[in-house]
Formats: C-alpha cells, structure tokens, sequence
C-alpha cells in the first residue's frame, strides 16, 4: 500500500472548503481557503508565496486567508 503524501490543498472554492467539513473529506496534512480580490497576477501570486512561507503551521488545519487576517481551525481527524 502506498505511504499518502502529506500535502496541504491550497483551493479559491468556497464550496469545497464546506464541502470538506461536512463530508469529512480532509486530505491528510490540512487545507487553505484563500479569499483575495483577484487583481494583478504576479501580486497574488507573490502575496501566496508570502503567506505560506510566513507561518510552519499548516498542517492539520483548515485555514482560511483573507487580505488582512488568516484563521485556522483544526481539522478533526477520523
């Protein structure tokens, strides 16, 4: 059986971050929800570079990342 990769889901869909929760649908390191304006490109992207470098914590967590706060929420493991 293979070892599953721990890697957190990074998603722009509200729908599946509610979808996650409620049907227990978790990946096994953790999910981040971003909630930006979508305005030039290159600044979202290095503001996400930003963001996920900024913080060692991801894991385990559904997070949810707006212009000017980050909450995050342990996920419940079954």
């Amino acid at each position: 059986m293979p070892i599953p990769e721990k890697r957190v889901l990074l998603t722009y869909d509200k729908d599946f971050g509610e979808l996650a929760v409620k049907d227990k649908l978790y990946p096994s390191a953790g999910i981040i929800l971003f909630r930006l304006p979508m305005k030039n490109p290159a600044l979202i992207v290095k503001y996400i570079l930003d963001i996920l470098t900024s913080r060692t914590d991801w894991e385990g967590h559904f997070s949810v990342v707006e212009e000017k706060k980050i909450r995050m929420r342990p996920l419940p493991y079954p």
